[in-house]
């Protein structure tokens, strides 16, 4: 078979071969090894005696050591992917093996003797970054893309890990350092005849750059909802049905239902989706007076997770008109079938629903799912929109220190200022002061990724 292999890649900056199981454990018919790191060539040639062409899948035998065709340990699809183009920068190869834990056990047996190690969680993301195949906002992407669960959450975590983010903040970047450019040619020459307009340009590209990073700041959490999910919370006084509404929500019964009043005492929480987006619902327990110190217990953490949720469905049942309305809350009156509800109450107005008969119940869902749609809209420039708290952190501090930058009378101080909101935008990116985020960005992913 006519052999390929391209050159290797150079500059590594990891000096240790490293696999891991990519695959989930259980029982399966392919689980597929990864393997990244200066050995690879070495490693791979031990286990099936030449290299494949690079970039194709090709069927061999692996052995323990295939020079003394020594204890086969599987027939598999052999893939070789020569650094610099690979996931990793370096070299490396996947192995698509049949899942039998004995095999899987087997060949990871043979990777050690050959002087690989296990990876950690994370560590192949970690080294595509450190050899600059991606940043670390696509990085984080990729760890969300692992992590989806709906529609919404995958098309996020592939914009982000495609890029979409970063492209925004190395624009940033870029007219920062032209604006960076300007000011320091007014320090260099300050007795040169420079156009008035040079300085005038540059406040105005500061001052167009702070409105840009507003606009993206205040989203409204669109990006972090889909992210995370939408939580809404279902409150109101004992018997009103919100646990009737939790078990109708979750399509199976989460929470015990029953006459007696405070039945429950903690928050339960069930995960589904709406509208293409995670949701959660937590029903919390009745809010009343009390002297039962663990229902009244139960009672404060309800008007926690009201205060926490992004949206709160609150509760009442036929007549037991509520005596305030939460913030932005849709109102849902229960029990219908036992008697008429008023169209409004403190002139906001009530959805009417009977948990018992299902009256009003499909209403409901469209309603929820409308909310959902409004809490996770796309921002009408088509802007991508943050996703973590850490990104948030980043874009504040760039945009505070470009407002510091507005307010210095001297030429020098104004471009500290602007070095300073250049570095908040390179740490975000992870090209300037990086190391301290590193384990915690790379320490959320899956072993083999």
């Amino acid at each position: 078979m006519e052999q390929e292999k391209e050159q290797a890649a150079v500059g590594y900056q990891n000096e240790e071969t490293i696999f891991a199981l990519s695959t989930g454990l259980g029982r399966a018919a392919i689980a597929v090894m990864r393997v990244s790191g200066p050995e690879s060539a070495g490693l791979l040639g031990r286990l099936c005696g030449t290299l494949p062409p690079s970039r194709k899948a090709v069927l061999r035998r692996l052995w323990h050591d295939a020079s003394l065709r020594d204890n086969l340990l599987d027939e598999a699809l052999v893939l070789w992917f020569p650094g610099p183009n690979s996931y990793t920068g370096e070299d490396g190869f996947e192995l698509h093996l049949h899942a039998g834990p004995a095999v899987i056990k087997a060949v990871a047996q043979a990777l050690v003797a050959g002087g690989a190690r296990p990876a950690e969680p994370g560590e192949f993301t970690r080294r595509a970054f450190t050899n600059g195949r991606m940043d670390l906002v696509e990085a984080e992407g990729v760890a969300d893309l692992v992590d989806a669960e709906t529609e919404s959450q995958r098309k996020l975590a592939l914009a982000q890990s495609d890029g979409a983010l970063s492209r925004l903040y190395g624009e940033w970047a870029e007219r920062l350092k032209r604006v960076l450019a300007h000011q320091e040619a007014l320090i260099d020459f300050p007795d040169e005849d420079l156009p008035e307009e040079v300085e005038q340009g540059l406040l105005n590209e500061i001052h167009a750059l702070i409105a840009a990073m507003q606009q993206h700041i205040q989203d409204g959490k669109r990006g972090e909802r889909i992210r995370r999910g939408v939580v809404f919370a279902i409150a109101g006084p004992p018997n009103a049905g919100k646990s009737s509404l939790l078990n109708w929500l979750a399509d199976r019964d989460a929470a015990i239902v029953s006459p007696v009043a405070g039945t429950t005492r903690d928050a339960i929480e069930v995960n589904g989706s709406l509208a293409g987006v995670r949701v959660t619902f937590v029903d919390t327990a009745g809010m009343r007076e009390t002297e039962d110190a663990i229902e009244a217990e139960g009672v404060k953490r309800a008007l926690f997770h009201v205060k926490q949720a992004d949206c709160v469905l609150q509760m009442f049942a036929g007549d037991m008109l509520p005596d305030n309305v939460f913030p932005g809350a849709l109102l849902i009156g229960n029990k219908t079938d036992l008697g008429p509800v008023p169209a409004k109450v403190l002139d906001v107005p009530v959805l009417p629903v009977s948990l018992q008969t299902g009256e009003g119940l499909n209403e409901l869902r469209a309603v929820l799912e409308q909310k959902v749609e409004a809490l996770t809209a796309q921002a009408a420039s088509g802007a991508p929109l943050l996703t973590r708290a850490r990104h948030e952190a980043g874009v504040k501090e760039a945009c505070a220190c470009l407002q510091q930058a507005l307010e210095q009378e001297w030429p020098e101080m104004r471009g500290e200022e602007l070095r300073l909101a250049m570095r908040a935008l390179g740490r975000l990116t992870g090209h300037v002061g990086v190391e301290d985020l590193l384990d915690a960005v790379f320490g959320q992913f899956c072993i083999g990724k």
